[in-house]
Order: C-alpha cells, then sequence, then structure tokens
C-alpha cells in the first residue's frame, strides 16, 4: 500500500456527513415541541401548587379532574410531564427521542381510544366523543418512525 493510498483511506474515515437531528422533523412537530415542553413545565408545577392546597384545573384526552392527586388526576399531570420530557428530547436531539416520543404517542393514542369508548360507559348519560387528538397522534407516530432510521444513525 502506497503513502497516497494510506492518505486516501484517512480521509474516508473523516467525510461523515453530519445532519442535525432536528432537520428531520417536520415544521408541525417542532411547533408542538414547544408547546408540550410548557406543559410539561406546568405539569410539574401543577403537582408543587396542589402541595399547597391549590386544586387546579387538569384535563387530556378526555380524562378531566380538579383533584391532581386523585388516579386520574396524577394520570393527566404525568401524562404533561411524559410529553414535555417526548418534546425535550426531540428538540434537543436526545438519542432515546424518538423511543420516548413512540411511546408518548401509543400511549395518547390508547388513552384517547379509552376516553372515547370505555369512559361513557362510568359517566352520567351515554355520550360518544370523537376525539380530535387522534388526527394529529396517529401522524406523529408514522413520522416518528419513518425517521428512526435516520435518527439513530
Amino acid at each position: 500500500m502506497s503513502e497516497e493510498d494510506s492518505v486516501e483511506s484517512s480521509f474516508e474515515e473523516f467525510e461523515t456527513v453530519y445532519v442535525r437531528r432536528r432537520k428531520l422533523l417536520p415544521w408541525w412537530i417542532k411547533v408542538f415541541c414547544w408547546i408540550f415542553m410548557f406543559t410539561g413545565l406546568m405539569g410539574v408545577v401543577c403537582l408543587i401548587v396542589a402541595l399547597f392546597g391549590v386544586k387546579p384545573a387538569l384535563s387530556m384526552y378526555g380524562f378531566e379532574t380538579n383533584e391532581p392527586f386523585s388516579l386520574i388526576g396524577m394520570m393527566v399531570i404525568f401524562i404533561f410531564i411524559l410529553k414535555g420530557v417526548a418534546a425535550f428530547f426531540l428538540w434537543f436531539e436526545k438519542d432515546l427521542a424518538i423511543k420516548i416520543g413512540r411511546i408518548d404517542a401509543l400511549i395518547g393514542i390508547v388513552l384517547c381510544c379509552a376516553s372515547m369508548f370505555i369512559l361513557p360507559f362510568f359517566q352520567d348519560g351515554f355520550n360518544i366523543s370523537l376525539r380530535l387528538e387522534l388526527a394529529l397522534l396517529i401522524p406523529y407516530l408514522i413520522k416518528l418512525n419513518k425517521i428512526q432510521g435516520k435518527w439513530e444513525v
């Protein structure tokens, strides 16, 4: 092997092009990243103010409560914080971002379906409502699945 060949092969090792992971995200996911980073922070604030007796109104995916330390209240706060973590990881291009985002999307889809088809049986009056969140959760999950390969390179 000549000296010229060894120099060329060493340059080939450094020719990898770094693509920002954030550029893989469409504009609407970028917008929701900022919204959900804020709501994740508000979820933590809700926990703190609830310790002082304040009872904020909490609602997500059709689950509503004014009791932060009830089962539904803790679930809603957990969802806010999970969405905030997923948004933070996506925005700051963390390695686990796609996995956490997919978990977030799947939990959201399951909870939306539960609030549409199971929750009406436990409420006064039988009202089935369509959750519009599904119109964004499903494309979000599909997009995360599509970019997973490029994200993890």
